[in-house]
């Protein structure tokens, strides 16, 4: 079973080709700055992203010829956990999507290239939209706003299942904390094989991130957005994209952040600090949800490599529960691991209604 798996990412779009579950070709495409500016809007990008896809393929050597092709989720409704195999639905849902990231793009490459090739099919794993949360979870002091989820849904749960092998447990027994430590960060308590409680990494909920401000003091914000200085589309942007370490030292890069440390930088070290501090304590509260019971505490994520940071969220949490780090991702193994199990009848495969 010859599988494509496609992961768009903000600057780059990450393509792997699988025979079966062994990974033949893994290439990140690095998109400039430049490049991307010359499109008002992500969904834009898409023949731009599809067309460096496939040169990138031509130029490994490998032809247009496979049985699988599957994407990156987009932010669609709410659904559950698994397999999905793509249809017109999940495609007019995601031209519309409740957010803007470029995790949209992936379904619809994916489904543009299998349409392309006999026989082939289409699909989506443990997109960013994943609810699983108990009830209770969802009651906020405004009935208008609930609480929902956007999380790193597909790393988290690949990451879980790994820790669940390589220790002799099984997922469905375990209640394990997760941590997506990345340009967002996102955290899941996973309860017995189901996130019963997560974070809306991309909506502000949480700890302040690299780009992203976390949550923020409400009636503060109330005021920023309503004294005349910014418009709406700037506040989203602030808060989204122009915040946290970016707003406070200028740079998203952590290693950038380390440097600068490692050469006196006190306001440096104390602000990666108050993010390390403020993850722990995100992290901490998720306990609460099981009463207390915590099998492990995972990390997971580009920052996770981070001695500064993942030390530094140990040392805080390791109280609760062992900690194990996990550094980096590999959403297209998990995207292709997937779908190989549900093409062999190992996993269910879900319709998006």
């Amino acid at each position: 079973m010859r599988i494509l798996a496609i992961n768009p990412g903000m600057i780059s779009t990450k393509v792997g080709v699988f025979e079966d579950d062994q990974l033949l070709m893994h290439a990140t495409i690095n998109h400039p700055y430049e490049e991307l500016c010359r499109y008002p809007f992500i969904m834009d990008e898409f023949d731009y992203r599809k067309d460096k896809l496939i040169e990138e393929l031509e130029r490994q050597g490998f032809d247009m010829k496979f049985d699988v092709v599957v994407g990156r989720g987009g932010l669609v409704k709410p659904i559950e956990s698994g397999v999905y195999e793509l249809n017109e639905k999940v495609i007019e849902d995601t031209k519309t999507p409740r957010l803007h990231h470029a995790c949209n793009l992936g379904s619809l490459i994916a489904l543009s290239i299998a349409k392309e090739i006999p026989g082939c099919r289409a699909f989506t794993v443990d997109p960013g939209v994943v609810d699983e949360l108990d009830d209770v979870a969802r009651i906020t002091g405004l009935p208008e706003l609930p609480h929902q989820t956007i999380w790193h849904a597909l790393n988290q749960r690949e990451i879980a299942k790994r820790y669940c092998r390589e220790h002799g447990v099984k997922y469905e027994e375990q209640d394990l904390i997760v941590c997506h430590l990345g340009s967002g960060i996102s955290f899941a308590m996973h309860h017995h094989g189901r996130a019963v409680e997560c974070s809306d990494a991309l909506s502000g909920d949480g700890p302040f991130s690299p780009s992203r401000a976390g949550m923020l003091p409400t009636v503060q914000l109330v005021k920023l957005c309503y004294n005349g200085q910014y418009t709406r589309d700037e506040m989203l942007r602030k808060i989204n994209g122009h915040s946290g370490l970016t707003a406070h030292l200028g740079t998203n890069d952590v290693r950038e952040v380390e440097r600068r440390i490692n050469e006196g930088d006190e306001k440096a070290r104390l602000v990666l600090s108050a993010m390390v501090y403020q993850v722990s304590r995100w992290l901490c509260s998720l306990a609460p949800v099981t009463n207390g019971h915590v099998d492990a505490i995972i990390l997971t994520g580009a920052m996770s490599h981070s001695k500064f940071v993942s030390e530094g969220i140990i040392e805080r949490v390791k109280f609760l529960a062992p900690v194990f780090v996990y550094p980096g991702e590999d959403e297209l193994t998990a995207l292709a691991l997937n779908v190989y199990r549900a093409m062999k009848g190992e996993q269910e495969i879900k319709e998006y209604k």
